[in-house]
């Protein structure tokens, strides 16, 4: 059989970064097995549906290069792919159910299930509607079928529950944690079908994930414990013999204690929990993505394949074709994978230098713009080559290399403290003098100043090119020296100097 794997996000909100992991997990397994991806969007609860998220969620893994063959956005042979679309299907399998003896009416009120909750609470138990308390309630296995119908009739609001079988052993087989086995007795009669006519995720899930041909199911582990409803929902259909595997994933955990890991940690410690920037409509809250942060998707998609999940080797940088060579669900973690946030960053500088010099040149022209620079286009190639390395974020082109297009107006005060020490003016002058005077090459400049004039003269080599740099740049950071005056040449150097010594001046220590 075909693998055929599907990605089901709810619309409620912006798509987490584990959501992505998973997504991301489900499109490497399909592609290394020749088989095909589907979105499928699960809005069955419609209280929680918040507009723009459904465009959101595509537009997300389309920037991280996770492509489907169908879905939501795409039609296929097997749609419609939103939940809400299929609406009038679902009733037929909830009666189906209902009609073989594995689920029922129930007409207990809000109010009835507070009051049960409550009188069991006094008793120091948990009330759970199951095998147990189920014939105590307004139901139509309490009723008989023919009150039931009546109700049904008059109008009265109801829900369609699963009913177990009481005291049996249900077995979920997990390509990563192996069998995981549940008895009956510890689960509750889950709502298959709501008042409103729409279908609960447990049933809608099945149906859907039958209906499309589903034939593996990776997702969080936090649906791990609805795992063995949905395992005897497919007996219940007679579904068994096509029933998906299922591989539950571990949790994405915070960096620092214990927990999944939520937007409160990414704004407390300063990183993104989702991939592209969130308006949230109902609030106005703006939440930060890491399109936004200046992320690459490729370094995004390799640092989340590496966190629960490993290639069998101390390899770390992988493009999505190799990703896709190497994953195995075999090599997926049973335990929760902490955030690394240092090492999220570690990533994106370097594939940053992976990039060509052209294409940093892209990611720095709108700071360009922005600060009003027109500049060469192979001068800025040029600068972009130099000074790349130095950073994690193209945002930070700007801070990093500003010096190549504007003179420093001010000087670091600790930098002439420690650097400009008295009788520099006169060793800044001797450089004005040099430029002056030698051919402007890189190797002429070196031997007249370096050579014969700091190293001639006894000067501390430091103590003087700290100085010039200074001078240069306002600050004692940047690369080699002489490199820097290459690039920007005689005239602006001078300038720059003959600035620096008209301003600091000279100083008695």
């Amino acid at each position: 059989m075909k693998v055929r794997v599907r990605f089901a996000p709810s619309p409620t909100g912006p798509l987490h970064i584990g959501g992505v992991r998973t997504a991301l997990y489900n499109y490497l397994f399909a592609r290394q097995n020749g088989g095909q991806m589907i979105l499928r969007i699960e809005d069955t609860d419609q209280t929680r549906f918040v507009p723009g998220a459904e465009q959101y969620i595509i537009e997300a893994l389309d920037w991280l290069g996770i492509k489907f063959d169908e879905g939501v956005h795409l039609g296929g042979p097997f749609g419609p792919y939103r939940q809400s679309d299929r609406k009038p299907m679902y009733r037929q399998y909830a009666e189906q159910l209902i009609r073989d003896g594995w689920a029922y009416y129930a007409f207990d009120k809000p109010e009835a299930l507070d009051a049960k909750r409550k009188e069991f609470e006094a008793q120091k138990k948990t009330f759970q509607y199951d095998c147990n308390t189920r014939m105590g309630m307004e139901n139509s296995l309490s009723l008989g079928m023919d009150e039931a119908q009546r109700r049904i009739h008059a109008g009265e609001p109801y829900v369609v529950r699963f009913m177990f079988p009481d005291n049996i052993d249900i077995t979920v087989h997990d390509l990563i944690r192996g069998d995981v086995t549940m008895n009956s007795r510890l689960l509750d009669d889950k709502v298959l079908f709501k008042s409103d006519g729409m279908p609960t995720y447990h049933l809608a899930n099945i149906v859907d994930d039958h209906t499309m041909e589903i034939t593996h199911v990776i997702r969080g582990e936090e649906w791990l414990p609805s795992a063995p409803l949905h395992v005897m929902l497919y007996k219940a259909f007679g579904w068994e013999e096509t029933m998906p595997r299922f591989a539950h994933l571990p949790l994405l955990l915070k960096p620092e204690g214990n927990g999944k890991l939520s937007k409160r940690d990414g704004d407390r410690l300063g990183f993104p929990v989702f991939p592209l920037e969130w308006h949230d409509p109902k609030s106005g809250e703006v939440s930060s993505g890491y399109r936004e942060q200046g992320y690459l998707p490729e370094a995004v998609v390799n640092m989340l394949a590496l966190l629960g999940w490993n290639p069998g080797n101390d390899q770390e940088m992988m493009s999505m074709d190799e990703l896709i060579r190497l994953f195995s669900i075999e090599h997926i973690s049973k335990s929760g994978a902490k955030f690394n946030v240092e090492k999220a960053k570690w990533f994106n500088h370097e594939y940053l230098q992976k990039l060509s010099d052209e294409q940093v040149a892209d990611l720095f022209a709108p700071q360009l713009k922005e600060h009003g620079i027109e500049a060469d286009r192979d001068y800025v190639v040029r600068v972009c080559g130099m000074m790349k390395e130095r950073i994690s974020f193209p945002k930070e082109l700007w801070d990093t290399c500003c010096y190549f297009f504007v003179a420093p107006t001010e000087y670091d005060p600790s930098a002439i403290k420690k650097r400009w020490k008295s009788g520099m003016t006169t060793h800044m002058a001797k450089v004005i003098e040099i430029l002056n005077t030698v051919p402007f090459e890189y190797d002429a400049i070196h031997k007249a100043l370096l050579d014969d004039y700091i190293t001639g003269n006894g000067l501390n080599m430091g103590q003087v090119m700290n100085s010039l740099r200074l001078a240069v740049v306002g600050k004692t950071v940047g690369p080699d020296m002489l490199t820097l005056v290459m690039m920007l040449g005689k005239d602006e150097v001078i300038r720059r100097v003959q600035r620096a010594i008209d301003t600091i001046g000279e100083v008695e220590n």
